[in-house]
């Protein structure tokens, strides 16, 4: 392998990897893609969200064989506290179409899945191969890799770093820092498995349909947070994320979070009678647009998490991973059919389309709503929380006390928290002194 030399190296087998690696191999460029694991998608044992519209601009017709598992046609979003859920629910049989718009998948089948597709198209895939440095020329462009298998360096035109938001390739050759404790997540997922009719049961669902709870409050003990459930076919994903300062700074346990949500009465009866037979943890960028790294130079450009291309907001990343990929495998099938170099310069193309997509247009659009959940997270996951329950429990309890009086308490309680935005207390003002 060492005397041969690739128009392109990916470095991971993951979403935006996968989309790379395809988007390039299918046009006739010579792709060597790397993996880690055991094969793609072995250290992804979650559920997850696929959103169909980014993989059909990838692979058109993958609604034949891959292995989904159920199509959306509800979401819900639970603001919580200790013992209810205030709920949004959106479901529509718009969703019921001949091509639906979103599913869940299970990563590891999935991963395995795209990766197969890789080889259709030509691509070469190494798995239980790890890159250990990115090999560069004198003037400092990258050329290649270095691996952990004998045989010295491979070399490449350029190099794909798709190795996701704690890789330590493009770090330790100074590409890009660590991504900061207040720009990363750290989820906790567990599968937990029942029959299929059981779970259509319980979250009242027909054939291949499927829901999705995401849910925010005092289960993230004021820490920024997200706690979340995936219906499967015949499993359901469940778990908790919170931003990796907030667990440091309050020294909390991930997993006693999960296991506190999933004792919550909201969710305890959504999960009766489950078998637990996995589970994992994963890093997920929360920084958004003001954290997305340097994204390409000489010989290299980096894609999905490694990019922090993760919108927190819509709780999209999937979609924004094989874009950045798909994007980066076409600036370098342009580059490459003009005959151009892999320079800093003409990669900057990957940069340029990239731009003109949704992918950056949504991240800058709410390119401070990030930082202000984190600073401000205290009230917007305890506070807020805790007076909606209060106000939503006072509007329906009927005890003989007059609703005014519980109006009144309620509107001062808003009143006196903090907002960052303003705009509460001042809605909240009005409607007192129209009472």
């Amino acid at each position: 392998m060492t005397k041969s030399k690739f128009d392109a190296i990916v470095i991971g087998a993951g979403m935006s990897g996968n989309a790379a690696a395809y988007s390039m191999a299918r046009r006739g460029l010579k792709v060597l893609q790397l993996e880690r694991g055991e094969h793609s998608g072995s250290k992804n044992v979650q559920g997850a969200i696929l959103y169909a519209n980014m993989l059909e601009a990838i692979i058109p017709n993958f609604r034949d064989d891959a292995p989904l598992e159920r199509h959306l046609v509800e979401q819900r979003f639970w603001l919580m506290d200790d013992s209810s859920h205030t709920g949004v629910h959106y479901r529509s049989d718009d969703f019921n179409e001949l091509k639906p718009n979103r599913y869940t998948i299970i990563r590891a089948q999935f991963d395995k899945w795209f990766s197969s597709k890789v080889r259709e198209a030509g691509g070469t895939v190494l798995c239980e191969t790890t890159a250990t440095k990115l090999a560069r020329d004198r003037s400092g462009s990258v050329i290649g890799v270095y691996t952990d298998r004998e045989g010295g360096v491979i070399l490449a035109d350029v190099v794909v770093l798709a190795e996701g938001v704690n890789g330590l390739l493009g770090t330790r050759a100074g590409l890009r820092d660590m991504p900061k404790p207040e720009n990363v997540a750290l989820a906790v997922k567990e599968m937990h498995f029942m029959p299929e009719e059981v779970i259509a049961e319980r979250f009242g669902l027909n054939g291949s349909e499927g829901c999705v709870i995401e849910a925010g409050g005092t289960i993230s003990r004021g820490m920024a947070g997200l706690g979340f459930l995936y219906t499967n076919k015949e499993s359901i994903s469940v778990g908790i994320g919170c931003l990796v300062s907030g667990l440091a700074e309050g020294m909390e346990n991930p997993y006693r979070l999960l296991d506190a949500f999933k004792q919550h009465p909201s969710i305890r009866p959504l999960l009766a009678g489950s078998e637990i037979k996995e589970y994992a943890a994963h890093l997920i960028p929360e920084g958004g647009f003001k954290a997305i790294p340097q994204l390409f130079g000489n010989g290299w450009v980096v894609v999905g998490d490694a990019a922090q291309l993760n919108n927190a907001v819509h709780r999209e990343g999937s979609n924004l991973a094989m874009t950045s990929g798909l994007m980066a495998g076409e600036a370098i099938f342009q580059i490459k059919s003009r005959g151009g170099l892999m320079t800093k310069r003409n990669l900057s193309l990957y940069k340029g389309i990239l731009d003109k997509s949704f992918v950056m247009k949504d991240l800058i659009k709410h390119k401070d709503l990030p930082s202000l959940l984190h600073t401000d997270s205290n009230n917007f996951f305890m506070t807020y929380p805790t007076l909606i329950s209060q106000a939503a429990q006072n509007f329906v309890r009927v005890d003989g006390a007059p609703k005014i009086n519980r109006e009144k308490a309620t509107a001062a309680s808003f009143i006196n928290a903090r907002s960052r935005w303003g705009l509460i207390s001042d809605a909240v003002r009005s409607a007192v002194s129209w009472r």
